[in-house]
């Protein structure tokens, strides 16, 4: 029987109903797939959690010093994730999730943070998270941050997402109504439909309302 080597980033694609064709991703060198090949056909799991945000910098990639803690309590809904830019396989995958969700989020996505925070501080400067965002088609409500390596460990932690690897990390995207109010926590590759629906469950977002949604 001959084994095909379509790589699977490929394939998760194709699972997810995405176009095979990334912005900004190269999928061909994929050496670290079968550690996450389970995750490829596996549901989404929901769980409602409270974070204890850590008193720690980051820096936008803007260049901009920022306080984590300043940044994710601006008022607005938050959607959230952690990625780097020379992952091949998870990171395309759900960076353009994100990028989908801007896209869906319309008029109204200035509303919401989107933020993605690198898990690989040393090579992912703010001018590298810069270049990655611009790919991406990254919005101005959509933030990247950087930082030193214990900043970006302390955020790992502080959402129970640090697995001492980068190769070892997992999709999981985090959404929250309100500064204060608890987290909506998706491990597995949540499609932008089904982050859609977790900001409209919310009641300060109600009013974002997709008709070929089912609520």
């Amino acid at each position: 029987m001959k084994t095909s080597t379509k790589p699977l980033a490929l394939i998760a694609l194709a699972v997810l109903g995405f176009s095979t064709s990334i912005p900004g991703a190269e999928l061909e060198d994929v050496g670290s797939m079968h550690a996450h090949h389970h995750m490829v056909m596996e549901q989404t799991k929901h769980q409602i959690v409270d974070y204890k945000l850590p008193q720690i910098q980051l820096v936008r990639e803007d260049g901009k010093n920022v306080s984590l803690i300043e940044e994710l309590n601006d008022g607005r809904p938050l959607v959230l994730n952690f990625m780097y830019t020379t992952c091949t396989e998870i990171c395309p995958l759900t960076t353009k999730i994100f990028a989908e969700l801007q896209d869906k989020l319309g008029t109204e996505r200035d509303r919401v943070h989107m933020v993605s925070i690198s898990i690989d501080p040393e090579q992912d400067t703010p001018e590298v998270l810069a270049k990655y965002a611009h790919k991406f088609g990254a919005g101005p409500q959509w933030q990247f941050y950087t930082g030193t390596i214990d900043a970006s460990i302390a955020a790992q932690r502080a959402f129970e997402v640090y697995r001492g690897d980068k190769m070892e990390h997992n999709p999981v995207t985090f959404i929250r109504a309100a500064p204060g109010k608890s987290w909506l926590r998706i491990d597995g590759f949540a499609k932008s439909d089904e982050l859609l629906r977790g900001l409209g469950d919310m009641d300060v977002f109600k009013e974002v309302r997709h008709p070929e949604i089912a609520y």
